[in-house]
């Protein structure tokens, strides 16, 4: 029994000890495109993860309840390490389902929900050389007739579009009056972007136009940044929209929202300075 005991205290800290090289390696096979998202991400970590992590949790239990039984009573300590591994696995993807349900499950984001800031057609076909990414929805349309939210819009949900959720969720997030011209503006969006590590794709002064791309450092997943400049109702002064949309994935756990507002706080920070 001794020996039982013995093998299945070291099998279960044998798997423990592996859960971060599982996690952190779906994670990076993922960012550089060993395999789709939706096997690195969608099967292996969100369909399979807490199987896996619920799985190893308890054989870890059973480890500790051998060492407890069975004399000599010898060895829990590595039980309760196998134990806790899992453990602070399980209780970060509680935290992750608690902050997915504090926000909306959108994945668009944008100051204007009027008339938002457009993507250009470039933007639009590199999300459509991702399998299962999403279009830019409009975000005047209830959730029910977007294909992004098909076959089945979140409950309570459906009639709601995506761009009332957002202001619903983020009141502070609406155009910005800055006393600059656009170009100085467009120019200080611009380094702000870089500044805050994002991948600058386009900066147009003239235009009052600047597109970016914002990418996880886990899994590697892109979400796309529009800035839209355009003339004030007085000389001199500009009036600033902001953009930010993920390219995969029904919710963005807020990181869209948080994301244009530090760049808004930069540009105005830019400006100032």
């Amino acid at each position: 029994m001794t020996r039982i005991r013995d093998f299945w205290l070291k099998l279960s800290l044998t798997l423990s000890a592996l859960l971060p090289v599982y996690f952190v390696g779906s994670a990076l096979a993922t960012k550089f495109q060993l395999v789709n998202w939706q096997i690195g991400f969608g099967l292996l970590v969100i369909q399979m993860g807490a199987l896996v992590l619920v799985g190893t949790l308890i054989l870890a239990l059973i480890g500790i309840v051998l060492s407890v039984v069975i004399k000599p009573r010898s060895g829990w300590q590595l039980g309760v390490v196998a134990a806790i591994i899992p453990a602070m696995g399980l209780a970060f993807a509680a935290n992750v389902i608690v902050k997915a349900k504090a926000v909306p499950p959108i994945h668009d984001i944008s100051t204007d929900i009027v008339d938002p800031p457009v993507f250009s057609p470039s933007v639009a076909l590199a999300r459509m050389n991702i399998p299962g990414a999403h279009a830019v929805d409009p975000l005047n349309v209830p959730l029910k007739a977007l294909e992004s939210y098909a076959p089945k819009p979140p409950a309570g949900l459906e009639d709601k579009t995506v761009g009332e959720l957002g202001r619903t969720a983020n009141p502070d997030l609406t155009t910005l009056t800055l006393q600059s011209p656009v170009s100085e503006v467009t120019s200080a969006a611009g380094e702000v972007v870089t500044a805050k590590g994002l991948t600058l794709v386009r900066v147009d002064p003239n235009a009052g136009a600047v597109e970016a791309v914002a990418e996880s450092f886990w899994f590697g997943f892109r979400d796309d940044v529009v800035i839209r400049v355009r003339p004030g109702s007085q000389p001199g002064t500009s009036v600033l929209d902001i953009r930010s949309a993920s390219r995969v994935g029904t919710s963005d756990l807020g990181a869209n929202a948080v994301r244009i507002k530090i760049l808004r706080e930069g540009i105005k920070a830019r400006l100032a300075g």
